[in-house]
């Protein structure tokens, strides 16, 4: 009765902390938040635009477009905090955004995060949190939350393989009985893709672009097979030569080409942490698969890609974007029987 009572004035959060977008589910309500991880601010004073409003959306819209008194950050790099004061504050307005009503009380929080993260990074994020109105935190690996929101059975004795390929990091887990046999996390994601890109246009096309128009031409051309019919689509930017504005056509084949690198270092996680695995577990994969989950996961032929150069089937969540959030929350509402997967602050995973 305490229990319910407490949850109707304050219900806890699970919170996908993520280096391109943070998204907050809300205990027996599901997802209640998604939105990019960008804080705009004065430039010099610190002061967030707006009465401390321009976050997530509406900074977002204004990357590469501010004036030099306005400045437009991401607080997180590589799945960790590299801002401290602007992660709390970003943090502090998405949970109470995300929150209907408080009545005072400091809502519990479990937090999904890297798997690779120090433990320097994530006493940052017990303490960005506990600042930003969190009453008990708790963390819990990516992998596991992606396994958990995608439906696996990683309670099974058989392997279950999970990569999730965020904006920062890439996080891979193999897990049975309900914990992880081995995982991998690479410091590569759907941002090094994005400056991939960037610096494919430099060289390529003579052509400076942002990082903003880059991901553009990723999600409108971007692929990491050979597609049935390959795209054309025009790009703007800077000549580096003549410093003067022009256009470009590009084609799916040359950006399949400036993304080889970071897929190729994804796919390397992957093979990596199947050779770490038991020959027996190694043996379910090759029924089982492996899941993508993540931003990264929408890449076309991504799948095809990975299920070639891995030899097991290879199949993408339903929702990619939303499958952590998803496991965060699902573990948010059976928190007795998952407490075995959260960091509390107390020790390690």
């Amino acid at each position: 009765m305490l229990h319910r009572l407490r949850q109707w004035l304050c219900p806890d959060l699970a919170i996908d902390l993520g280096t391109a977008n943070t998204i907050v589910a809300i205990q027996g309500e599901g997802i209640a938040l998604d939105e990019p991880s960008v804080v705009a601010l004065h430039k010099g004073s610190r002061k967030i635009l707006g009465k401390g409003t321009a976050v997530g959306k509406l900074a977002k819209q204004m990357l590469g477009r501010t004036p030099d008194s306005i400045i437009a950050v991401r607080p997180l790099k590589e799945g960790v905090i590299t801002d401290f004061e602007l992660c709390e504050s970003m943090l502090r307005y998405f949970i109470h955004k995300a929150r209907h009503h408080s009545r005072g009380l400091r809502p519990r929080v479990v937090i999904a995060v890297p798997g690779s993260i120090t433990p320097v990074e994530k006493r940052a994020v017990f303490n960005s949190a506990e600042r930003a109105g969190a009453g008990r935190v708790y963390l819990i690996e990516e992998s596991k939350a992606a396994g958990i929101g995608a439906g696996l059975p990683i309670s099974e004795p058989m392997a279950s393989m999970v990569c999730d390929i965020g904006g920062g990091t890439s996080e891979v887990a193999i897990m049975s009985l309900g914990d992880t046999v081995v995982s991998n996390s690479v410091r590569i994601g759907g941002d090094r893709c994005d400056e991939a890109i960037v610096e494919y246009m430099k060289q390529h096309f003579s052509l400076r672009i942002g990082v903003q128009t880059a991901e553009d031409l990723k999600m409108e051309l971007g692929s990491a097979y050979p597609l049935e019919q390959e795209l054309t689509g025009e790009v703007k930017g800077l000549d580096t030569i003549s410093s003067i504005p022009r256009k470009a056509i590009v084609t799916s084949e040359e950006l399949r080409d400036a993304l080889h690198g970071p897929l190729e270092a994804i796919l390397n996680c992957c093979k990596q942490t199947i050779e770490q695995c038991k020959p027996e577990l190694v043996a379910d994969l090759a029924d089982n698969g492996m899941v993508l989950t993540g931003g990264g996961a929408l890449l076309r032929g991504l799948e095809y890609y990975m299920s070639e150069q891995l030899g097991i089937p290879v199949r993408i969540d339903e929702d990619p974007l939303r499958t952590v959030a998803r496991g965060t929350a699902i573990c948010l509402e059976h928190l007795g029987q998952w407490r075995h997967a959260f960091d509390n602050g107390e020790g390690d995973f």
